[in-house]
């Protein structure tokens, strides 16, 4: 009888500690260093080069996902180990969720540029000769400082309404990377956006935003749906086999999220 009941308390103990474990949530994270990524699952965003990195990590088991908010999700429910992520959505998506810290060491670095369709060298000269001077006015710092930094107020750029504009120039774009683009109400706000309306102040063109899913980005520069990709982009040479890119306009890390504890 005393064995029947110390086993019952046994029981009870075991159960109410699996109801708290479940009641608590997730697992504890075991992600410190990007050498801990061996053998984990990590999550990123589908087409992106945090996808690609993902993919070199030993033994890692990569979950797509069309949007890197979802992967983000996913990691705060415990699904997932890590998420690999570009740096400045990833402090967007941090400072929403107190559960989760970005580590200190970058996972790599990388430069963002603008993709046109190859062969169409007229309209790449052009975009690289507006960035070249955006860049020399301090325009494009400027755009940037209203994006991203501590003093960041997300001001849209104005575009100038004297430059006499011929044509339209498509962007296609994956609003789902705060703060290069993100949705805002029916618009499409963020630094890329206002970069490349400042770039069309300088070419003359009216500018069309079309947002699409980014790993279908590509394909649309080389269809013609658009002219240009502008997405925070990174240059790859898989992605110049099939597009080509102007001059670097950011440089920026891939980051890895992890849960706190």
């Amino acid at each position: 009888m005393k064995k029947t009941t110390k086993a019952i308390a046994l029981l009870a103990a075991s159960t109410m500690l699996a109801v708290s474990l479940t009641a608590c949530g997730t697992p504890a994270n075991t992600v410190f260093s990007a050498d801990d990524l061996k053998g984990k699952k990590i999550g990123a965003q589908l087409g992106t080069t945090g996808y690609i990195y993902a993919g070199d990590v030993e033994d890692a088991t990569v979950e797509p996902y069309n949007k890197g908010a979802d992967a983000v999700q996913a990691l705060k429910q415990g699904k997932l180990d890590a998420v690999i992520i570009d740096s400045e959505p990833a402090k967007a998506f941090v400072a929403k969720n107190d559960t989760l810290k970005i580590l200190d060491d970058p996972f790599a670095e990388e430069e963002y540029a603008i993709a046109y369709k190859k062969d169409n060298d007229e309209l790449g000269q052009k975009l690289d000769d507006a960035l070249t001077k955006l860049k020399e006015d301090g325009t494009l710092d400027e755009i940037v400082s209203h994006w991203i930094g501590d003093n960041a107020d997300q001001k849209s750029y104005t575009p100038d309404d004297s430059v006499e504009r011929d044509g339209t120039l498509v962007m296609a774009t994956n609003a789902e990377f705060p703060p290069y683009e993100s949705v805002d109400g029916d618009t499409i706000v963020g630094v890329d956006v206002d970069m490349m309306q400042a770039v069309c102040d300088e070419i003359g063109m009216e500018l069309k935003v079309e947002n699409m899913e980014f790993d279908s980005i590509i394909a649309a520069v080389q269809s013609g749906k658009a002219d240009v990709g502008v997405a925070g982009m990174t240059v790859t040479p898989d992605r110049e086999e099939n597009v080509s890119f102007t001059q670097g306009y950011a440089t920026t890390t891939q980051v890895i999220i992890v849960r706190k504890d």
